[in-house]
């Protein structure tokens, strides 16, 4: 029977794997480390969970919801507590909540009265038509006004993408946006008119979409769907290269007792920096190394623990962002144990802080002890914290999030290029369908539905071939 091969046991190899053998599709796993789940990582320990990656499962499709029923963990789910809905976004050297209505937006300290009136000038903003790529800096400045930058999108991209806001593409890594201008002319009108289209598709969209997380962590998500996979997990087994056959793929596995091995499609589900390292031997040539031009700046995670009774702010709500102008270090601090129960001891809370990307990466780089004194210099301004951390812990990332940067669609064009010319060798993930958890868990799901496709097509072809006598 036709079997896949998947590479890479992240949250989108795992979930292509588990919907592949759910459709009784033979399924093998490499993984180059020695555990599943990539930057999602849990840790528990003295009565703290500390998230080093994703804090959040978003639930933009019904998908999602059904992928953790199939895995059995719809009883092990956590949603949110109900007083965490608010985001904060400092300005004046402190955190104030985001609006939640128009009256709201009316009356938020956040912007002043200018950037209020460029707002609601937007639905007579021109759009832009000539077809130029834009950063999504140039986008808000022509559409809001230079204030709504500063103060709200710079925020933004810091906490998706811990990008650059000059950099990032409005057309590649927020694409409703630059849709909803080139169909209505507007952001404002695009959110009235578009609300009923995106309900028929059952799409939800990010600021809205429900969250949550499980009892222990979203590491419970890639452990689960692992032990569902079994066996067909191999954990420290790096892929070499790929040789594709007649109707198939060849797999070298150096350092494996099994050294090759056959199957008839293959999933790249891992990184591009490790695409481009990736030999590729195809009917076509095909050089991978390009890919390697993609920026992934370091990201680190500082999780700190602290006694309730020495943090001044409520810390109700899901975290804060902090623009550039702001001054501080930190790109945003997410109130991790005001989202869901059990995320520190009684009379305690859990913050997680984030340092580096794009606007400060030698930051992320530094030793655990100076990461630390940064962040609680920044808290203390910010938070009102008194006293020392009850619990501490720092994981950096040297390449943390790929950045769709203005002329990404190039990678995006020659990835669909390699496919047409390597049938049955699949790349997907967060270096192609979008950064966010969810987007990585969708990609899985149409990665099965592609190869099961695939399957099909080839099938029906053998089926017409002509005979011979």
């Amino acid at each position: 029977m036709k079997s896949v091969a998947v590479i890479g046991a992240g949250i989108t190899g795992l979930t292509a794997a588990f919907q592949l053998q759910r459709k009784g599709v033979p399924v093998t796993v490499y993984e180059a480390s020695d555990r599943v789940g990539g930057v999602i990582q849990s840790l528990r320990t003295r009565g703290y969970l500390a998230e080093f990656g994703p804090n959040t499962i978003l639930e933009t499709s019904p998908q999602i919801g059904q992928l953790v029923v199939d895995a059995g963990l719809g009883a092990r789910r956590l949603d949110p507590d109900p007083r965490a809905q608010a985001r904060y976004v400092v300005r004046y050297r402190r955190p104030i909540a985001m609006p939640a209505s128009p009256l709201g937006f009316l009356t938020t300290p956040l912007f002043t009265a200018r950037a209020k009136l460029a707002v609601l000038r937007e639905p007579f903003v021109p759009p832009r038509r000539d077809g130029e790529e834009e950063s999504i800096a140039q986008f808000v400045r022509r559409r809001l006004g230079q204030e709504f930058l500063d103060h709200a999108i710079d925020a933004l991209v810091a906490g998706v993408y811990a990008g650059d806001p000059e950099k990032i593409s409005v057309s590649q890594a927020f694409p409703k946006l630059s849709q909803l201008e080139a169909r209505y002319g507007s952001l404002i009108k695009g959110q009235i008119f578009g609300a009923r289209e995106r309900k028929r598709r059952g799409e939800v969209a990010k600021d809205r979409a429900p969250k949550f997380s499980f009892d222990e962590g979203l590491q419970v998500l890639p452990d689960t769907l692992a032990e569902r996979l079994g066996n067909a997990v191999r954990l420290r087994t790096k892929v070499g290269s790929l040789t594709q056959m007649q109707g198939g793929w060849l797999l070298d596995l150096p350092g494996e007792r099994e050294t090759r091995v056959e199957h008839s499609a293959v999933i790249y589900a891992g990184t591009a920096f490790r695409l481009a390292e990736l030999k590729l031997e195809a009917q076509v040539p095909i050089d991978l190394s390009t890919f390697s031009e993609i920026r992934y700046p370091p990201v680190a995670s500082v999780v700190l623990g602290f006694r309730r009774q020495d943090v001044a702010h409520s810390c109700e709500g899901f975290g804060m962002l902090i623009p550039r102008v702001e001054g501080f270090k930190l790109l945003g601090t997410i109130f991790s144990s005001s989202l869901f129960p059990n995320r520190a001891p009684a009379g305690h809370l859990t913050l997680t802080s984030y340092v580096g990307g794009e606007r400060f990466p030698d930051l992320a780089e530094l030793p655990p002890d100076q990461l630390v004194a940064l962040t609680l210099d920044d808290l203390r301004v910010l938070l009102g914290i008194r006293g020392e951390p009850t619990f501490q812990h720092c994981v950096s990332f040297a390449k943390a999030i790929p950045q769709y940067n203005v002329g990404y669609g190039r990678y995006r064009a020659l990835m669909s290029q390699i496919e047409q010319q390597a049938p049955g060798f699949f790349l997907v993930g967060h270096y192609r369908d979008g950064v966010s958890l969810s987007d990585s868990i969708l990609s899985g799901c149409k990665a099965a539905e592609r190869v099961a496709d695939f399957f099909t097509s080839a099938a029906r072809r053998e089926s017409s071939a002509p005979v011979a006598a």
